[in-house]
């Protein structure tokens, strides 16, 4: 049982992996205006969604033939919904790289630091959940639910700040419709890594956190 856990765990490593390196290429392709690194996430994508399977049949391997219980249990099912979470990030990725796509074809705007900065939290945020997740490690976990919260704040600012400037610069309307709309991927990148640490929580412990529950 042991040997096959740390399988499934290296396969969501990887898929993690992943998932890094197509936010990055998503986010600087946007940043940089360098439109030919977006082809570089619909390939990336695809290795997500190979391992998205993998790791499904993995863990209905193991509680076909093991009968897991208790704390293995757990963990099992927290990496099933763990899974689902990385691959519903590839998909994120692949929309910041359409979106991105249009935003490059149109007159840039200045101010993208919002946007690399939720890009920057977003791949801590994913990182981190990942580590946790290995090491077992609830507290680092409680700290990535706080961090969605920064997350959630920049959305807002970009939301607003784009909205203000389409008001004075009708030109400007689809690229300021374009940064919202990569802010809102980037906001839900940071929900999906938010849920891997609440399940972390639960794999480890036994709390639901989920939807305002408190761990104590």
């Amino acid at each position: 049982m042991d040997s096959q856990l740390d399988e499934l765990k290296r396969l969501i490593l990887v898929m993690g992996g992943h998932v890094e390196r197509a936010l990055n290429e998503a986010t600087q392709a946007l940043i940089s205006r360098n439109a030919e690194s977006f082809a570089q996430v619909h390939e990336i994508e695809k290795k997500i969604n190979e391992g998205h399977i993998a790791v499904d049949n993995a863990c209905l391997g193991v509680l076909a033939k093991q009968g897991p219980v208790a704390k293995d249990l757990r963990l099992i099912l927290s990496i099933v919904k763990i899974n689902t979470d990385l691959e519903r990030m590839g998909d994120q990725c692949v929309n910041i790289a359409y979106t991105g796509k249009d935003y490059l074809g149109r007159k840039p705007l200045t101010n993208v630091a919002d946007i690399s900065r939720m890009s920057d939290i977003a791949r801590t945020m994913v990182k981190e959940s990942l580590d946790c997740f290995v090491r077992g490690d609830v507290e680092l976990a409680k700290k990535i639910l706080l961090m969605d919260d920064e997350v959630d704040s920049l959305k807002n600012k970009v939301f607003k700040d784009n909205l203000q400037h389409m008001k004075g610069s009708s030109s400007d309307v689809e690229a300021c419709l374009d940064l919202i709309l990569v802010a809102r991927n980037l906001e839900r990148l940071g929900d999906h890594a938010t849920n891997i640490a609440e399940d972390v929580i639960f794999a480890f412990t036994g709390k639901d956190v989920r939807h305002g529950g408190k761990y104590t």
